[in-house]
Parts: structure tokens; sequence; C-alpha cells
């Protein structure tokens, strides 16, 4: 039964979900039990934050019985800790994602909360510091403090008052601290990383929103391509054919996937069928080459690379039967989530006055991408120097698909990349990169992305134990469809020459390391 919610929490739950199967705890160490009653945790309340309601929530249909704390933080800052009453003496927190903001009853997080209750640690949670429902997307931005406490300072925060909490009601802080975060949450996990190395042991962190500049200008540009040349969603596939028969055996395998997309050299001018005349359904128009060769392609802004083009991959169709890039990258008739996201940085964060009705259009990317800049050292996870963090033992643990269509695969490469450069290739004993072949953006796509990565963080910190190959799990229905090896980059896994593609054992890591 386990192991079947845990198939369709991975089939349900793409970003920030709970991936919680694996690991259980040393049953040689007795779980930790409450010293106080769940509603003493009311007198917490302070100068620095009050709490609204402390209540013990009774075991139901499978779930243990907790303590639930909600709390708040000035100005807007809303946190839960949630206690079980068999803790095993552990902290873990999990993320958010876009512009967060998340209602904490939210079904998704409600579920990842409970799945690592069941687990037995004490779990923490935030919005972030507004309510996405009342400031829907950037507009709570307009106020700083929102601004900052979104940027870093809710983190923080949440972190130190769920150790405090934890320390109240058992008598004592926790052992080791974990945290799982995917896109926003990814973000999350480097911010931990960079400015507060000493809240968690351990971090996963999924397709990290780092780059903020670098997202914004990379969707603002492919927006304006679009509206100059738009490409329908039905085209999609005659894409994703093409990309596919030209770059699917670069990794030496046909199987649907491409292992490393910068292994192929797509080029749309020569590799799609050009429109004869006019527009069809099944060719490209020059205007539409154009476009794909301005996603595709580096963005260059006055001679300096902004934002490195998109890796081919995401075109093909996902479980849903739709193409990475419909709803990501492109939108008939309307604005693509990307675009979206960016649509409204542009409303509310880099103008001095807010404007609820500017345009993507509008935005002149050669004379204006600088009003990015500010904004970027705020909310920007690319600082490549870590020390802090491996000098206190911390591990990470980073994972990306390679047909991530909302962030840049690239993005995650080159940050890891830039960590090795600033602090040598010993940075592989506490950070690991594993890029997913196949798979979007936090998980679901043509790849296995099914996998449990706390399950190899935990025995890394407490045991030192480094994570090498992990098997993960494509799963469609709660079926499990094909297993690969995930490997640690720069390893890839490859086909051993005999018995199924559709079998991790069949496959192993090469490359160097």
């Amino acid at each position: 039964m386990w192991l079947l919610l845990f198939l369709i929490a991975c089939a349900a739950f793409g970003q920030n979900a709970p991936h919680i199967r694996d690991w259980k705890p040393d049953a040689s160490q007795p779980p930790a039990h409450p010293q106080t009653s769940c509603s003493a945790l009311n007198s917490l309340t302070g100068y620095e934050l009050s709490v609204m309601s402390a209540e013990t929530l009774r075991a139901s249909a499978g779930e243990p019985e907790f303590c639930r704390v909600l709390i708040l933080v000035q100005p807007e800052i809303r946190i839960e800790v949630s206690l079980p009453a068999a803790w095993n003496r552990r902290l873990y927190m999990f993320g958010n994602g876009g512009y967060a903001g998340e209602s904490l009853e939210a079904p998704n997080r409600v579920a990842h909360r409970n799945t690592a209750i069941a687990a037995g640690f004490t779990v923490s949670q935030t919005n972030t510091g507004h309510d996405a429902a009342r400031e829907p997307l950037a507009a709570f931005t307009v106020n700083p403090q929102k601004l900052l406490d979104y940027a870093f300072r809710s983190l923080h925060v949440t972190a130190e008052t769920a150790k405090r909490v934890a320390a109240a009601y058992y008598g004592a802080r926790p052992a080791r601290s974990y945290y799982n975060g995917c896109s926003t949450g990814g973000r999350q996990g480097l911010i931990f990383a960079q400015r507060y190395p000493e809240d968690f042991d351990g971090l996963i962190v999924g397709a990290p929103a780092l780059d903020h500049v670098g997202i914004r200008l990379r969707s603002i540009a492919t927006y304006q391509a679009l509206a100059r040349a738009p490409i329908p969603a039905a085209k999609l596939k005659v894409l994703a054919d093409r990309v596919y028969s030209r770059c699917d055996e670069k990794d030496g395998l046909k199987d649907g996937l491409i292992g490393d997309p910068r292994r192929c050299d797509f080029q749309p001018a020569r590799d799609l069928p050009v429109c004869a005349s006019g527009d069809g359904a099944d060719c490209f128009t020059p205007a539409q080459i154009k476009t794909l060769e301005t996603i595709y392609g580096d963005l260059v802004l006055n001679g300096r690379r902004a934002a490195p083009g998109w890796p081919v991959g995401a075109e093909i169709a996902g479980p849903n039967g739709r193409s990475g890039w419909d709803g990501w990258i492109l939108k008939d008739g309307g604005l693509s989530q990307s675009a979206e996201y960016a649509e409204s940085a542009l409303r509310y964060m880099i103008f001095p006055q807010p404007d609820p009705a500017y345009e993507l259009t509008r935005f002149n990317l050669e004379r204006q991408a600088h009003l990015f800049n500010e904004l970027g050292k705020l909310i920007g996870a690319t600082d490549p120097d870590l020390s802090r963090f491996r000098d206190r033992g911390g591990k990470i643990l980073m994972y990306m698909g390679w047909a991530d269509p909302a962030l840049n695969p690239l993005m995650g490469v080159e940050y890891y990349e830039s960590v090795l450069r600033r602090m040598g290739p010993s940075a592989r004993d506490f950070f690991k990169l594993y890029m997913l072949p196949g798979v979007f953006h936090c998980g679901g796509g043509a790849g296995p992305a099914c996998f449990d990565p706390l399950a190899r963080v935990i025995p890394w910190v407490e045991q030192g134990l480094a994570p090498g190959a992990i098997v993960a799990s494509q799963v469609e229905g709660g079926k499990v469809l094909r297993t690969r090896p995930l490997c640690p980059y720069p390893q890839a896994a490859v086909y051993q020459g005999r018995g199924s593609i559709d079998d991790a054992a069949n496959f192993r890591c090469a490359g160097s390391d």
C-alpha cells in the first residue's frame, strides 16, 4: 500500500512533491515524545511571533496523531509547524512554487505534510509572507517587506521558528534538519545554502529558479518572438518528431529519451519542413522558423549572453498527451505560464510605480534589461561560494529534468559547474547534481522522474554514505512503465546491450566524475 501511494503521489504531485518512500528511521533509536501539551505552545507568543492556534489533530484514516501549530510573523508570514506524537528527532521543511503565497491548507501541501508526519518528522511550511488569493502573482511585491520575505527572510524565520517550537514541545531541538523543494522551492534551498548555512544539514534542490534575471529576460524574449510569429500548439508534434528523429539516438539508444541535448545540433532552418507558401499544419513558415531560432538560441543583449538557449527535448508529449512546451513556452490565444510570470514582474517589481496594465510587448530588451539587476540581487541564488555550508558538514542533492520547459536545464548545469570552478572538484563531496533525461518541470514527461532523494540525503548526512546511482521510475496511473538509473553529473546512464531498455538493471553510470 505504501509503495502504491508513493507511485500515485509521483504521478500526481510534480512541484514540491514529498518523494518520501524508502527511508525508515533506525529502529534502535527510540522516538521522542512530547514533554508538554500541544495547547501549551500558545505561550510561545511574544514580540517576534504570534501563535494563532495549537491543537492536537487525532489519528484518522491511517494518518498519525500530531500537534498542529499555526503562527504569524509580521507582517504576513504564516507558518505551520506540525509535530507528531512519536518524533524521529528530525525537522523537515518543504518549499513553495511560483510566486508562492499558497494556502497552507492547499490539498497538495496537506498531502505533503501528512506524508512527512507519517515518517516521524516535525514538519514546517510557510506561505513566504503573502496570500496569493488576495495578491496574485507578483502583486504583493509593491510592499518592500513582503518582497524581502518572499526572497529570503520567511525561509530563515520558518526554520528557526520550527526548531523553537520543537524544543518547547519535545524538550530538545532537532538533531538533524532537512529541506526539500522544487522550482521556487529549489531556489529556496540554494538560499539556505548561500545565506543561512546553519539552518539545514541536508538540502534537496529540485529544478531551482536560481537566476531570476535570466529567467525573466528569456521569457520576455520568447513571448515577443511568438507574438511576431505565433506557433500553434497543434504543430508541436511535428516539431517533436523532427527533434527526436535527429536527437534520440545521440546517446547510443533509440528509446524516446534524449540523454544529453547538448550533443544534438538540431537546427530549425535545416531540419524542419518549410511551408512553400502561406501556412500549413505540417510545415513552418520562415517567420516561425525565426521564432524557433530565437527560442533555441542564446539570448544576447548588448553583446553579452543574458540567458542560454533552450535545449531540445521538452517538445515531446507528456503522459497527458500534451507537449511540454504547451502551456509553459507557448499557449494558443493567451499568455504562457512563463510569460504570465514575466509580465507580472514587469507590472509590479522593476519600475518605480506599479502598472497593472503593462504588457510584455512594451518592454525593450536591449535598453531596459538592466532594470532587473537589482531585483536579481535580492531574489537570485547564483552565489557559487558554498564554503560556509560545506564547512559545517551540509550536503546538497540537486536534480533537474533535461526536458524542463519551465526553467532552462542549462541554468542548473551552469550553476553547478560554477560551484566546481569556485570550490574545486572536491565540491562533489558535498554537492551532487542529477540530470533527468526526458523529465519535465519537477517531474512528469517522457522520462523516469519518480525517486526518493530524502532516502539518499539522510544517510549521506548522518553516516557519510554519498549517493551514487539512484533508480528512478516512470509512473502512469500508479503503474511503473520504466526504470532507469539517475547518475551523478557528468555521468550518464549507458545501456549494456542486453535485456529490456525499460529496466534499470541493464544500464550503468559511465563518464568522468
